[in-house]
């Protein structure tokens, strides 16, 4: 029994029961003796002998027995059991061979002169590999002919010269330009820490050495650590840490005795649209100037910086992307397709599984928006700490979606309608399902900015937000 698709199975009729019903059963023939059904055949050995004159002077052979044929193949699948019509043989069988076909194979036990007469089945597979051979011989010897005899000279193509160098200027708008726009504004810092060492990457904005990053990158370096940034011709030059923002998780360094320095171009987030190209570059691993490429797969997602150990506090309205991110790729940046900086990579998803070593890409990365990012390094430079935007409100998820209001805490909250057990389901036209949605919103803005806060299913206030000193 072989195995067939879908079920099906063939049996040998040999094997199957002695009965079978009419039309379809598992046995011999519904009407007459099995002897009569074989001297009734055609290609049974009596029926072939009958067919085939005697030699002169000789008796005609006697029937063997062995070269009758099965009495059918049965094929048993969701389509039924029984024979094809017309087939002594059942499904599948070969159509017959013509009458009295012979072989000569010399074989020991045969009949007497040497002749053994095989079954019309077996004689046509025979038959058939035979005329494979004899094609196939055929045509290698045309092939010989055609090509083997032609003398001809080899052709190598280590032979043929190299073609002409390629154009440098890449393409405006291809991944290949922006990668040569943006690599020489990113650098990889390494950080040497009373914990260890580390390192991430950065991207220059200015050309008197300050640098982009992200906190958790140069945090190892806070406590009388050392930071080395590498630039992508191989430069390297000394750090220090001007300020950070550990809840937004930014950090500005400034590099010493480097001259020449290409500010990246800073591009906006608030106009970014789902399903529109971007570059990452950084330096994954330890390879600096990696440069991958992939879209921006969702906005306005909250995302908190410290992973499944991060507080509210540090919640981000963050870019997702399936650009390839991995450790290392943390403060380098996402720029859209004219190179200019949308955004800073900061945190993947990894499966509950992967433990923070093994942590890679899965298509799941996320970057903090650069209209953030720049306000907060500007407020570092100029004041030597960042503001974060408040709304003076403690909140939980709300028990049918939304932010349910727990405490207010003070301004700007404190002198407005808003009051404890509100659920905010709404900023401005921004659906809010979650407390960490509402954070997301309320920090996407700056201090100062008015914004509409929906309570409930209509129930509107309007707010003006306040901000906070963090970092240093």
């Amino acid at each position: 029994m072989s195995d067939k698709d879908a079920g099906e199975q063939e049996f040998d009729g040999r094997d199957a029961p002695a009965e079978r019903t009419d039309q379809g059963g598992l046995g011999g023939p519904a009407s007459g003796s099995t002897a009569e059904a074989a001297d009734a055949s055609p290609w049974s050995a009596a029926g072939q002998a009958a067919r085939q004159p005697a030699p002169e002077g000789q008796q005609p052979p006697e029937p063997d027995p062995a070269a009758t044929p099965p009495s059918g193949i049965y094929r048993i699948g969701p389509q039924g059991t029984g024979r094809l019509p017309g087939s002594s043989y059942g499904p599948g069988a070969a159509p017959p061979p013509p009458p009295g076909y012979q072989m000569s194979t010399g074989m020991p036990g045969g009949r007497p002169g040497g002749s053994t007469q095989l079954s019309g089945r077996t004689k046509l597979v025979a038959g058939v590999a035979a005329l494979a051979l004899v094609v196939g011989g055929a045509a290698g010897a045309l092939g010989g002919q055609l090509f083997g005899d032609s003398g001809g000279p080899s052709v190598s193509s280590l032979d043929t010269p190299p073609p002409a160098r390629q154009a440098s200027d890449a393409p405006e708008g291809s991944i290949e330009s922006v990668a040569q726009k943006v690599t020489p504004s990113v650098a990889q810092l390494q950080v040497q820490g009373a914990q260890g060492a580390s390192e991430g990457s950065a991207f220059v904005i200015s050309t008197d050495g300050y640098l982009l990053t992200n906190n958790h990158v140069v945090e190892g370096a806070k406590q009388g650590g050392a930071i080395q940034a590498v630039f992508h011709d191989g430069t390297r030059a000394s750090a220090e840490v001007v300020g950070t923002d550990p809840n937004a998780d930014l950090a500005v360094v400034k590099v010493e005795g480097v001259d020449n320095l290409t500010p990246a171009d800073l591009g906006r987030s608030d106009d970014l649209n789902v399903g529109q190209q971007v570059v990452a570059i950084g330096s994954p691993y330890e390879l600096s100037g990696t440069v991958t490429s992939g879209i921006v797969s969702s906005l306005q997602r909250p995302v908190r910086a410290g992973g499944q150990d991060g507080t509210q506090a540090t919640v981000l309205d963050a870019v997702q992307t399936d650009a390839a991110i991995n450790p290392g790729n943390s403060g380098g940046p996402l720029v859209n397709m004219k190179g200019q900086v949308i955004g800073i990579n900061s945190v993947i998803y990894s499966p509950g599984s992967a433990s923070q070593s093994s942590a890679g890409s899965v298509g799941i990365g996320f970057a903090i928006p650069i209209d953030q990012a720049r306000r907060t390094a500007e407020e570092i430079i100029d004041k030597g700490y960042a503001t974060q935007t408040v709304l003076g409100v403690s909140v939980t998820d709300g028990p049918n979606g939304g932010a349910l209001i727990g405490d207010v805490t003070g301004e700007p909250a404190s002198g407005t309608d808003l009051k404890s057990g509100d659920v905010v389901t709404k900023v401005d036209n921004r659906s809010i399902d979650s407390a960490d949605a509402l954070v997301a919103a309320v920090r996407s803005n700056a201090p100062g900015d008015k914004v509409t806060l929906t309570v409930g299913d209509s129930n509107t206030i309007d707010v003006t937000l306040g901000g906070q000193r963090v970092g240093g």
